[in-house]
């Protein structure tokens, strides 16, 4: 028990909050570009196909992230 490495925990830490951090960067730059308010048009307004068009921009984006991260 004395080697125990924590580097790699370390540093998956890290990238998890620096992915994170660049998605919702994303996400708020897609929600001034866009006209009206996504959060209450969805939450509000029951906007079920905004919904669907923003999760698979957010399913998109993390995959994106990830494949940058990982490499």
């Amino acid at each position: 028990m004395d080697n125990i490495n924590l580097l790699p925990i370390f540093n998956s830490v890290l990238y998890s909050i620096l992915g994170i951090a660049i998605l919702l960067v994303c996400y708020f730059i897609i929600e001034k570009l866009t006209p009206e308010k996504t959060w209450h048009e969805i939450s509000q307004n029951k906007n079920i196909a905004l919904a669907i068009v923003f999760g698979a921009f957010i399913i998109g984006i993390s995959m994106i992230i990830s494949a940058a991260i990982h490499g």
